[in-house]
């Protein structure tokens, strides 16, 4: 998807040694990206708690020691954790553990790992994707029949993985009996499933059940665990629940790079998301900006809501000229640009002021 025109802006703050200016404006909150949003204060305590002293590099600390008995609260007692640097490497790796070099991921066509990850999957991963056309982001286990076949052909890269995100792409969610319908045919031909749990924070809070209810519960075999878009600095994990699912986990991590030496900071900052009810909180917070700010603009003259708001993104199509009255004050993203649509998205810091303001430039533009 096109990314709109850096634009920056300094504020002048007044330090003990004189004027200091600031880079950015630390008020200022756009609708392209939950990324864009800076790090939960919570989080932002939890690093600087971790810090000071030493502690094993590479996994052996006591945060991340912390971290897998959390990971094992939220998904039960078979669950191993390994935290990685960022999604696409939680992605790469999960797929690569439980793949051989002839398999293939079939995954929806606007999935995250074929529409943004830059070809990461096939390039660093040497996996085929098989993508499939859905209306809606979401695969279905007659969706995947379209592609999970060729069993014992050579001629054909062999399907071994199930692919789901969670929630999709376009703001929909899998509930956790379409999960289950998913995994159950997976495991009929041998298949692993996967989930692309990068905002699995959103989708929980929005169906209102825990993790567990659409991950181990529905036979989920591996996940990509969130963190980067509900207010961490930086960090994300792969969880295993069926421990046949780990494919050498331990060895591709390094191989990949994305082993972090100082693993401590990557382990607290999940753990003070996930420990408490801090994952949880942001999610609501940004679902229900989302919702407020689709209530304020879809009856207007003109406005196009395309798609369900299910989590913390809109989609919409405005009318001719206003999307780019709008970019004068917000960035936000093209999102099929022959039709005009853009996606608004809202993260863990998006006010009631923020809504009410956007909203309020919409009727001005379309009026």
């Amino acid at each position: 998807m096109p990314h709109p025109p850096v634009v920056c802006r300094g504020t002048v703050l007044v330090g003990e040694t004189g004027p200091v200016t600031r880079l950015h404006d630390a008020d200022r909150r756009d609708f392209a990206s939950d990324n864009y949003a800076g790090v939960h204060p919570e989080v932002l305590a939890a690093i600087a708690e971790a810090n000071g002293g030493h502690q094993t590099a590479y996994g052996e600390d006591v945060y991340t020691s912390r971290l897998h008995e959390v990971v094992v609260q939220h998904f039960g007692d078979q669950a191993t954790v390994f935290p990685v640097f960022n999604g696409t490497g939680a992605n790469v790796l999960s797929l690569q553990s439980v793949l051989p070099r002839w398999g293939a991921v079939v995954c929806a066509e606007t999935a995250h790992i074929h529409t943004d990850e830059n070809g990461a999957p096939e390039r660093m991963g040497g996996i085929k994707l098989l993508t499939v056309p859905t209306p809606d982001g979401k695969l279905t286990p007659e969706l995947v029949a379209t592609q999970a076949w060729g069993f014992g052909d050579e001629h054909r890269a062999q399907p071994g993985v199930v692919s789901i995100t969670q929630s999709t792409e376009l703001g929909t969610l899998y509930t956790p009996d379409e999960v289950r319908a998913l995994a159950d045919q997976a495991h009929e031909h041998g298949l692993r499933l996967h989930l692309d749990g990068a905002r699995i924070s959103n989708a929980a809070a929005s169906l209102g059940v825990p993790l567990r209810d659409f991950t181990t519960d529905a036979g989920v075999d591996l996940l990509s665990l969130g963190g980067t878009k509900n207010g961490l600095l930086y960090g994300e994990a792969v969880v295993v629940l069926d421990p046949t699912a780990d494919g050498g986990l331990t060895y591709l991590r390094k191989m990949d790079m994305q082993l972090a030496s100082k693993m401590r900071f990557v382990s607290a900052q999940l753990v003070a998301l996930y420990e408490g009810d801090l994952w949880l909180r942001s999610a609501r917070h940004a679902n229900a900006m989302a919702a407020r700010l689709r209530a304020g603009i879809e009856d207007l003259p003109g406005v196009q809501v395309t798609r369900p708001t299910q989590a913390n993104g809109i989609f919409v199509i405005f009318p001719p000229g206003v999307a780019d009255v709008l970019r004068r004050r917000w960035r936000f993203y093209d999102w099929i640009v022959e039709t005009g649509e853009v996606r608004l998205m809202c993260s863990f810091d998006t006010t009631d002021d923020d809504i009410d303001e956007l909203v309020a430039a919409v009727t001005d533009a379309v009026s």
